[in-house]
């Protein structure tokens, strides 16, 4: 008789229940750790019989398919056949694992297509291009039968110091939930038995740490946890199913959210809703005992988190794997454990592991980097580039004879990638393994996974694998093929050497128009300047690309800056030296075609800022939602050496073209009836482009400090030259709600104003004031409605 969890037929709860039952405690804890994949490997081969002997118990997941070797397409989905196969057929019961990988700006796995940066998708304000770009993601992990996505990052990024920013979709709870919402959308589809499992990470506040400091404390009262921090992620549950959590290394107001159930079980589950599985950050378990202390040993480092609710300890059994002994002596109850691992066995049965464990390996690589993915990987980058200023220089005249290409980012496909792109992400093994580097992860309290992680070298070894890359040299030169373009670095993206910046000027002086690329270096060793744990004070260029900025626009030919980088700089000075100015977030493969599309006018530029970029670090936070009386100093407004304006808003991009925007039609609802607002928009210039039609909320009084205006829905629309489209904003009055004296979510009637425009500060933007009636609504985070738009 075939057992229940083997029938295809029986109900999920039924599977689990029956499997469950048929576990020794050993097996149970197993399915609550992974192994690192290399751990499988001997002598650079994968040994059959090693690995049988290491997954006796079974094991709920292995690490890292892609960013733990140096393989191919094929080679890595046979592997992950091998691997199944003794959990399979060499384990007692047969289960299989789950394999997981990153996917912030693509698969981090060798030869899939790089598409810009989680910060540079966002840039683009396109739910649609987000979805599409996820659906490649997801064709191209289950090709090699990673089907776990330790993506995407939904932090709500307020300190542009925190390296991490260039991981999220910035500053905005609503921009963050839109793309959200899209990815894991595009990556589990409706049906996990054809997707992947998204985590969103990392719950929760992890980007608003003390000093911008990567994983240091997070103090934020319970009311903006929730309407701020939380919301992404509670979006991506209600509207998107997603299945995953990671928790933040951080505290929040002294709890380490590993070992907090307030925030994993009480929160997450019971006000959230979330009904799948909670993983920790690597290494997030141990650090309870090595860096929180609050845990004596890794024992009761595993009871802490488990009894949180954290069901998965990653990237290795740690800690868990001593569960089994605190189990006998009653520190634990095992029913705990069967709680975790049920959801975790649950989660492999929607995935369909049981009955379709396997790929087809040798077709794997028919899916990557193709080049319809290569064209939508273009599309992406330069539907993300931001035009901050432009004094008419731009686009480019085609007639132009000679151009200047200059800066350390203008030909270095390296500085096209973010710090979880594959091979950027890789250079924690294959650059080196210095002992700074080990002493750092030591203070993590990580040295124990030291000997887990692959080393450089033989056929595993990850090395500078690139996708074909196109920096800005080589897309302008193709875009202008007229044209004699010069290139001249000038400078180091880092360092005090100033001795090429002479030869830069020398260029620029006799071009018609110097292009002078800049930025910083993403990454995770100690040479990036941006990045996991690369975290600054100084938010200028890095190095002396100020200097070189400087000296080349002081030739006085037309200068244009294009910034290519993570990081929120501060560029007043570059703002103010340059004809134009640009902003590409770590664009990826095609970011160099990208670019040229954009200069020359191929691509009309409709990248609209998902962070506010501050005048000066002493702003910091900076954001466009400050509570009342958050956005000025008191009594006179400004501070003493600087005004309290941002450089740019969020929510800035200029465009080749002009936009015009109608007055507002209102159809007002109640706080238990939805609101309409339709506002018509004309592209008055001369050249087709897309705009992004951003409206804001404002709750004239309330019962407590509500935002001096929120970002509720948002459009990227095209509109060809000398059309018109009208935008209708159907605003649910939940997606007004706030907590309240109490805490209750509430919508209470009153006034409140309503702006549509291109940014939230634009003095063009069209208000409209209205008077929503009724009694205070009580809602929930689970039954938020999201702002519905349609173009017409």
């Amino acid at each position: 008789m075939t057992e229940v969890y083997r029938d295809p037929h029986a109900t999920i709860d039924d599977r689990v229940a029956d499997l469950l039952s048929r576990m020794t405690l050993e097996e149970k804890v197993a399915q609550l750790g992974a192994i690192w994949l290399t751990a499988l490997v001997q002598d650079e081969t994968f040994d059959a019989d090693h690995a049988a002997e290491m997954l006796a118990d079974g094991i709920g997941q292995v690490t890292r398919i892609g960013a733990s070797t140096g393989l191919l397409a094929n080679e890595s989905a046979q592997l992950g056949n091998d691997i199944q196969n003794v959990l399979v057929e060499r384990t007692r019961l047969g289960i299989p694992t789950v394999i997981h990988e990153e996917g912030v700006g693509g698969f981090l796995h060798r030869g899939a297509t790089t598409f810009p940066q989680g910060l540079g998708l966002a840039a683009t304000w396109n739910v649609d291009l987000m979805a599409e770009v996820a659906e490649v993601i997801r064709t191209q992990m289950t090709a090699v039968g990673a089907r776990h996505n330790l993506s995407p990052v939904l932090d709500v990024a307020r300190d542009p110091r925190w390296g991490r920013v260039e991981e999220t979709y910035g500053e905005s709870p609503e921009l963050c939930a839109r793309m959200g919402v899209a990815y894991v959308t595009g990556l589990q589809t409706d049906d996990l038995a054809n997707g992947v499992v998204c985590t969103g990470k990392h719950f929760l506040g992890y980007g608003y740490s003390l000093g911008g400091r990567n994983q240091a404390p997070v103090h934020l009262g319970d009311r903006e946890l929730r309407e701020v921090y939380a919301e992404p992620f509670a979006a991506a549950i209600r509207e998107a199913g997603l299945a995953s959590i990671m928790n933040s290394y951080s505290s929040v107001d002294g709890v380490p959210v590993a070992a907090s159930r307030a925030l994993l079980t009480e929160l997450l589950r019971a006000e959230l809703g979330f009904d799948g599985t909670v993983v920790a950050d690597y290494f997030a378990v141990m650090q309870l005992h090595f860096n929180h202390m609050t845990a004596a040993d890794p024992t009761e480092s595993a009871i802490q988190a488990l009894s949180a609710g954290l069901d998965i300890e990653l990237p290795a059994l740690d800690c868990y794997k001593h569960l089994p002994t605190a189990v006998r002596e009653g520190r634990i109850d095992e029913s705990t454990i069967d709680e975790s691992c049920a959801r975790v066995l649950a989660q492999k049965f929607r995935l369909g592991l049981f009955e379709n464990p396997y790929v087809d390996a040798e077709s794997a690589p028919n899916v990557f980097d193709t080049p319809d993915q290569r064209a939508l990987a273009r599309r992406a980058a330069a539907e993300g580039v931001i035009l901050l200023e432009n004094d008419g220089v731009l686009p480019l005249d085609p007639s132009i004879s000679q151009v200047a290409v200059i800066g350390p980012h203008a030909d270095d496909p390296r500085l096209l990638q973010g710090d979880y792109h594959y091979p950027a992400h890789l250079e924690i093994i294959y650059q080196n393994r210095s002992a700074e580097m080990l002493e750092a992860m030591e203070a993590l309290g990580m040295e124990q996974g030291l000997d887990q992680l692959p080393e450089a070298g033989g056929t595993f070894s990850p090395g500078p694998h690139f996708t074909p890359h196109v920096t800005p040299l080589q897309g302008l030169r193709a875009a202008l093929p007229s044209a004699e373009v010069v290139y001249v670095a000038g400078c180091a993206d880092a360092g005090d050497d100033v001795s090429g910046i002479g030869d830069a000027v020398a260029a620029a002086s006799s071009a018609d128009v110097a292009i002078v690329c800049v930025g910083a270096r993403s990454g995770l060793v100690a040479d990036a300047t941006v990045g996991e744990a690369r975290d600054a004070t100084h938010l200028g260029l890095p190095g002396v690309q100020s200097q070189l900025v400087a000296e080349v626009a002081a030739t006085g030919t037309p200068t244009v800056v294009v910034v290519i980088s993570g990081r929120v700089h501060t560029l007043a000075d570059e703002a103010a030296a340059a004809n134009a100015l640009l902003w590409s977030i770590l664009p990826g493969e095609e970011g160099g075609a990208a670019i040229a599309d954009v200069l020359v006018g191929t691509v009309n530029p409709a990248g609209r800022l998902p962070v506010s970029l501050p005048k000066h670090v002493g702003q910091i936070p900076l954001h466009y939602d400050m509570r009342r009386r958050g956005d000025r100093s008191e009594f006179y407004g400004s501070y003493v050496d600087c005004d309290s304006d941002a450089l740019y808003w969020f929510g800035h991009g200029l465009s080749y073209t002009t936009f015009e925007y109608g007055e507002p039609s209102v159809t007002p609802g109640s706080t238990t009836e939805a609101t309409t607002i339709a506002v018509p928009v004309s592209n008055s210039g001369s050249s087709d482009s897309d705009e992004v039609v951003q409206l804001y909320a404002t709750d004239e009084v309330a019962s407590v400090a509500r935002p001096i205006r929120e970002l509720i829905g948002f459009a990227r629309v095209a509109i060809p030259a000398g059309q018109t489209r009208t935008v209708t904003f159907t605003v649910h009055p939940s997606r007004l709600a706030f907590h309240g004296l109490d805490m209750a979510l509430v919508t209470e009637p009153g006034t409140f104003t309503f702006r549509v425009g291109g940014s939230p500060y634009d003095s063009e933007m069209r208000e409209t004031q209205v008077e929503l009636a009724g009694e205070v609504a009580h809602y929930d985070r689970q039954t938020i409605v999201a702002t519905s738009v349609e173009i017409t």
